[in-house]
């Protein structure tokens, strides 16, 4: 397998996350957007893991303001007091990364709780919206939305419209039947003959067909398949129609633990970093490139990673693996050649 140069270390002295349990998924919603119920709790209090029904170690974070920060703001962002915080995850949600909670109607995720930390650091009250992974960059296009928090990896070419704020690593995974012998090991050829399932409009997809034209060359063929959300590529992988799954690491990791217990348990396939063979994927918070957004979002990652905030925020969403030392503005991405 090729060998990825890791740009950012891990952080130290993180402890390990209590096992995540299980999950009730279940998502009544439809359409492009939706407002989403939220809260930070009492001033200053953020509570990472609320209403997650088991899938994170509920964490109450204290967090306050940080005045040279919040000046960086658009003086138009600072008179609206909020900030719209945009989130992909529609129809049925992405677990850990952003999911209905347990009353059945506040979003809650990895990726949501982030963002109100940031929100607070910067002294915003934080207004979440869902949209379909699509519709969330018409909403930042728009205007509609200010950030997303939403698993959005940092490439080149999304460069052109946005600009970002990194803060954890990005690394893609293949999902398999536990019982499948397959396993990709870094070649692109060892996916000769098989059928993948992949997000539409995500990175992996681009990745993956470059893979696929690669093996077209060659005279060799994959086959790539589309579903609308997870629950379908589930039944599809348990029914056999496709060989494997190819998404986030966090969302496919989660899934394997929940799987153990079932008929048709999964495992990992195989990892691949979200930029490339030679280069360390970064996920990162998304603005409207010029929107002066990218700078105060990585100061206010920073503050929380020296805080100790950051830390606590992926030990409660078992995420530790993921983690950076610093949050960067518009830092490498995948190249448009994805070389």
């Amino acid at each position: 397998m090729p060998r990825h140069f890791t740009r950012r270390s891990l952080i130290r002295g993180i402890t390990a996350a209590t096992a995540v349990a299980t999950l009730a998924t279940g998502l009544a919603a439809c359409g492009g957007d939706s407002d989403a119920a939220t809260t930070t709790g009492t001033a200053g209090t953020v509570t990472v893991g609320r209403l997650s029904n088991g899938a994170a170690k509920e964490t109450r974070l204290k967090v306050s303001e940080v005045k040279s920060i919040s000046a960086e703001l658009p003086a138009s962002l600072r008179k609206s007091g909020k900030l719209v915080i945009g989130s992909g995850t529609l129809p049925a949600g992405a677990p850990p990364l952003g999911f209905t909670g347990s009353d059945q109607k506040t979003l809650t995720g990895s990726e949501v709780d982030l963002a109100r930390l940031v929100a607070a650091v910067l002294g915003l009250e934080p207004e979440v919206k869902r949209f379909t992974w699509e519709n969330l960059f018409v909403g930042i296009d728009s205007g509609k939305v200010d950030v997303g928090f939403s698993n959005i990896t940092d490439t080149e070419e999304r460069k052109q419209k946005y600009e970002f704020a990194s803060y954890r690593k990005d690394d893609l995974t293949f999902e398999t039947l536990k019982k499948s012998p397959w396993t990709f090991d870094g070649d692109y050829r060892a996916l000769a003959g098989r059928t993948v399932s992949v997000g539409a409009g995500t990175n992996q997809e681009r990745i993956l067909l470059e893979w696929k034209g690669k093996l077209e060359k060659e005279g060799k063929k994959l086959t790539v398949k589309y579903f609308q959300d997870s629950n379908s590529t589930y039944l599809a992988l348990n029914s056999g129609k496709i060989d494997a799954y190819f998404g986030p690491s966090p969302n496919l990791a989660y899934h394997v633990t929940q799987s153990a217990g079932t008929p048709s348990p999964t495992r990992l396939a195989g990892q691949f970093s979200g930029a490339g063979a030679t280069l360390q994927g970064l996920i990162a918070a998304t603005a409207k490139k010029g929107s002066g957004l990218a700078k105060p979002l990585s100061d206010a990652i920073n503050h929380l990673i020296d805080n100790g905030q950051y830390a606590k925020w992926l030990t409660a969403w078992n995420l530790t693996s993921d983690a950076v030392t610093t949050s960067e503005v518009n830092p490498p991405g995948l190249p448009l050649d994805n070389a």
